[in-house]
């Protein structure tokens, strides 16, 4: 029958190779992060669904506005002035256009409206808020023209000190004069209208409004007491008009088409000192106005054709037009105004009257989840200074230190396992040394006992401690010794066991070999530490060297010099031999302490051999049975001759 052959089992050395490598591909693929230069990041959710909103239609890409307060952001590990913001969506790969309306970190307050993903109806929306960079890296990447589609003409957020109004969308429909900023508006600065003058943006083709074309006005309103016949906004191009107001408190919309007035039913009146939001689409035949996100009051007419300025505030010479009535400026507080060219869904609107009022609502509707921070334990590395230079790394310095890795992980597996071996020799030869004091007559006892029999030592041992025991060098040349003995022992004239002296010399011989084997034992895969300690600061000084060189290669194919080009790459050639002696140090402490444990490990060895020598001399010999026969039989006859 062919015999089986087993597989050899895997060193503790190889074990905890596969181990360390398995462990670091896990830890590597945990958890997804999308730059690790970021040590802190936040979910944010839309949930359309939640209790209290429930908005259905709410689809596509809308922009959203973020406040961030200290209940939910922590601004003090932020950059100043926010230019480590990012926003991602949640496959942690995409990024979100977005722009800061402001960012106060003494206040802790910021206002930042964010491009969102896709909506679903009805259902969740998240992406990430990522923050914790106060590296280089972090720059200003706002994209004030990104954060709104083709089809937003129009955009005030009237956040300006001294300027005109600016537009945020890609239309560039700044005003034409300069407003009043109300400090604390609805969303940071808002514009203060006295009821006596009026913003004016001048006419472009982004604000042409076709007979009968869609059409999305909003904004938020403040007035401080009811007006009569108010004027919100509005525009005029000879016999046709387009006007927003407030009568009494009561939101409505007017349409002027060929000098013919027609204006929507008055609703309930809203109250005053309170932010409303009020929007109004065109689409077809009909004009909707909604207050606060919900349907007020429906015009059956058309948005009529202008092509003429627009006023926000006021009516500007509106009179002139036949029936237009008397109008009064608007007094109060406006902010957020936005155009469309588009009909906006009722569940947009709702959504953006929801997320920037901010309340329970909002709180419901935007969702700011807790701070999550990176798996990766060297992210820390990564950011300041250690980041500049990590990036600045050639490939050769990449190399360099790979290898030096390489040699670190071998280094502190053979360190690990070689340490866990010496503690298992030391045990086992202490319960070796323990019992071999025992041992007076028949020095091979303790190689006869079977495991399962330990009562043949006298039950000074278990099982355990036997197999302990019989798994140390002091054991294995006890072994090499026994066996010799059983060998070349024989019977004296006296009838005891003996063994000549030429026989004690050979068996000397064989402990002698014995103890050649073990110290080789002991002494493997130690030369991997020292090829470490010398090793190591030479390739590390290599990586410097050649990184130095090409550092110097590029200034001189430059031209010039600057401190701020080579500072970077002088730092990251010098990393080379930082991990030079990252691997050497620790390998040198180590080597030494294990070296000082083989030595004890070796001395205990030739201390046994002597020992055992001088054991099998006194007990293998005429004389020393002699001995002991008379003093176990005092009064025995003498042998025969």
């Amino acid at each position: 029958m062919p015999t089986v052959m087993k597989p050899a089992k895997p060193s503790l050395l190889k074990r905890l190779l596969l181990g360390g490598l398995a462990a670091l591909a896990l830890s590597s693929t945990a958890h997804a992060w999308w730059e690790s230069d970021w040590t802190m990041r936040k979910k944010i959710t839309l949930d359309a669904s939640s209790t209290g909103v429930a908005i259905a239609d709410a689809t596509g890409v809308v922009p959203v506005l973020v406040r961030l307060h200290a209940g939910n952001f922590q601004f003090a590990l932020a950059k100043e002035d926010g230019s480590d913001l990012r926003f991602v969506a949640d496959d942690d790969k995409t990024l979100l256009p977005f722009h800061i309306e402001r960012y106060d970190p003494l206040l802790n307050e910021a206002f930042v409206w964010v491009r969102s993903p896709e909506l679903k109806a009805g259902g969740k929306t998240s992406f990430w808020l990522y923050y914790g960079n106060t590296g280089p890296k972090a720059v200003k990447v706002e994209d004030t023209k990104g954060t709104y589609d083709a089809n937003t003409v129009l955009v005030y957020h009237f956040s300006e000190r001294g300027q005109p109004a600016y537009d945020f969308t890609v239309s560039g429909n700044n005003s034409g004069n300069i407003g009043t900023l109300a400090e604390g508006s609805m969303i940071g600065g808002g514009l203060r209208l006295d009821g006596k003058s009026d913003l004016i943006v001048q006419p472009s083709p982004s604000l042409v409004w076709a007979d009968g074309a869609a059409m999305t006005w909003s904004a938020w309103i403040k007035f401080t007491a009811p007006q009569t016949n108010a004027v919100v906004f509005s525009r005029w191009d000879g016999g046709n008009a387009f006007l927003i107001g407030v009568d009494k408190g009561a939101p409505f919309v007017e349409v002027t088409r060929n000098n013919t007035t027609q204006r929507s039913a008055p609703g309930a009146p809203i109250a005053a000192n309170a932010w409303r939001h009020l929007a109004v689409t065109a689409s077809g035949s009909t004009l909707t106005l909604m207050v606060d996100g919900e349907p007020y009051a429906k015009l059956n007419a058309a948005l009529p054709a202008l092509n003429s300025p627009l006023f926000i505030g006021g009516d500007g010479p509106l009179g002139a037009v036949e029936g237009a009535g008397e109008r009064a400026n608007f007094s109060g507080e406006l902010d957020e105004l936005e155009i469309s060219k588009i009909a906006r869904t009722s569940g947009v609107l709702k959504l953006a009257a929801i997320s920037q009022a901010g309340g329970d609502e909002a709180g419901k509707l935007l969702v700011v989840g807790e701070d999550e921070h990176p798996t990766d334990p060297l992210a820390w590395l990564k950011g300041g200074y250690f980041g500049i230079i990590i990036s600045s790394l050639t490939v050769d310095g990449w190399v360099v230190i790979g290898l030096l890795a390489v040699m670190s992980v071998i280094s502190w597996l053979v360190m690990v396992a070689k340490g866990s071996y010496l503690n298992a020799i030391a045990k086992g030869n202490a319960l070796f040394m323990k019992e071999w004091v025992h041992i007076s007559t028949d020095l091979t006892v303790m190689d006869e006992a079977d495991a399962d029999k330990v009562q043949s030592l006298g039950g000074r041992v278990t099982a355990a401690e036997l197999k302990a025991m019989r798994n140390t060098p002091l054991y294995r040349i006890y072994h090499i010794g026994s066996e010799e003995i059983r060998k070349r022992v024989a019977v004296g004239r006296t009838g005891g066991k003996v063994v000549s002296a030429r026989s004690i010399q050979a068996i000397r011989a064989s402990l002698d070999g014995g103890l050649v084997r073990e110290i080789q034992k002991l002494n493997r895969q130690m030369v991997l530490l020292t090829i470490a300690i010398s090793g190591g600061p030479f390739l590390g000084l290599l990586g410097t060297v050649v990184g130095v060189m090409i550092t110097f290669a590029a200034v001189a194919a430059a031209g010039e010099v600057n401190v701020n080009a080579i500072a970077p790459g002088i730092a990251a050639a010098l990393l080379a031999t930082v991990a030079g002696l990252g691997v050497a140090i620790p390998a040198l402490f180590g080597y030494n302490y294990l070296v000082t444990r083989v030595k004890e490990t070796t001395s205990d060895m030739h201390v046994f051999i002597d020992e055992f020598v001088t054991k099998m001399a006194e007990f293998y010999s005429e004389e020393a049975h002699k001995e002991r026969t008379l003093t176990r039989a005092p009064f025995a006859p003498s042998e025969p001759r």
